[in-house]
């Protein structure tokens, strides 16, 4: 199943959902709430290539795209660029290389960059979240967007705040004739 996403962009989309549902479980000895969550086939995917490093993952997320129609009319595949630059592997980059080569589709993993140190996951304050991004997100080339229909890769789909941001960059400051955004998972809530 597909979710439209709507933004500043022409056409967005999430393969599923990133949890089907959730049981509170309290908090554990940091005080950080702790949740059973019963993800998506997607989202479990998502969840061991990011968060366990199983590289196998890979390959069954790119399957599951095979269903999304189109990609390889895009000129190019561009990653959303990671926040947590510290993580060893990086899903969207490793997922937008996969799938461009499997359509045969260019990809730029490194037209966007980000600037910024911290983690957003935190910051629930829409507007602060959406400061801090436009300080931290940086277009690395403007001419490689010029004139090009850019597909815009991301593994999750939250407030839809760093796609925003994006999406804005390639369109005003890179020149691109159409920016879409396809995302492999998005939460059932928006925060």
């Amino acid at each position: 199943m597909t979710y439209p996403l709507v933004g500043n962009w022409k056409k967005g989309l999430a393969y599923d959902l990133h949890t089907t549902a959730s049981t509170y479980l309290g908090v554990d000895e940091f005080g950080h709430d702790r949740f059973d969550n019963e993800r998506s086939e997607m989202g479990e995917l998502v969840y061991r290539l990011k968060y366990r490093g199983d590289r196998t993952a890979l390959a069954s997320i790119v399957k599951l795209l095979d269903s999304i129609k189109g990609v390889e009319t895009f000129d190019l595949l561009v990653p959303i660029p990671p926040t947590n630059k510290s993580r060893i592997i990086q899903p969207v980059p490793l997922i937008a290389a996969e799938l461009g080569a499997r359509r045969d589709v260019r990809v730029l993993a490194d037209l966007l960059g980000n600037d910024g140190d911290a983690e957003l996951k935190g910051i629930s304050d829409p507007v602060e979240r959406e400061e801090r991004l436009n300080d931290a997100i940086k277009l690395n080339d403007e001419r490689a967007a010029a004139g090009k229909k850019i597909l815009l890769i991301d593994d999750l789909y939250r407030s839809g705040s760093t796609l925003r941001v994006a999406t804005k960059l390639l369109y005003e400051k890179g020149g691109a004739a159409s920016v879409n955004v396809l995302t492999m998972t998005k939460t059932r809530s928006v925060r």
